[in-house]
């Protein structure tokens, strides 16, 4: 019986609507790469965005925090480096990149609680 139902469908010869694969298919794409682009490409740029402001506001006298995850005291600033002093000894005092930043808090500036 299933062979008959196949044999009488293939000789009605009515045709199959082909050309909406294709727009689904664009549609499909259109929508990946669109949620691509929100989730992970735009956050990012956000965050490169900030850490630019972030370095171009930094004075000396800052605390700042470096990726390596020491806390120091920006004592220097030249056009891509800074010079940073580490804890209490005045004699800890290393040249690193402005890159190697990851966070600066302002002289003065009290953390809210």
């Amino acid at each position: 019986m299933f062979n008959s139902l196949l044999a009488l469908e293939a000789t009605t010869g009515e045709a199959q609507p082909q050309g909406g694969n294709w727009l689904v298919l664009i549609l499909i794409y259109g929508v990946f790469i669109f949620l691509i682009y929100f989730f992970m490409f735009r956050p990012q740029k956000k965050q490169q965005k900030a850490l630019r402001e972030l370095l171009s506001q930094i004075e000396i006298g800052d605390v700042v925090l470096t990726s390596s995850g020491f806390y120091g005291t920006i004592i220097d600033i030249a056009d891509d480096t800074v010079i940073v002093e580490f804890g209490n000894n005045k004699n800890c005092r290393i040249p690193m990149q402005k890159t190697a930043i990851v966070d600066c808090e302002k002289q003065g500036q009290v953390e809210p609680d």
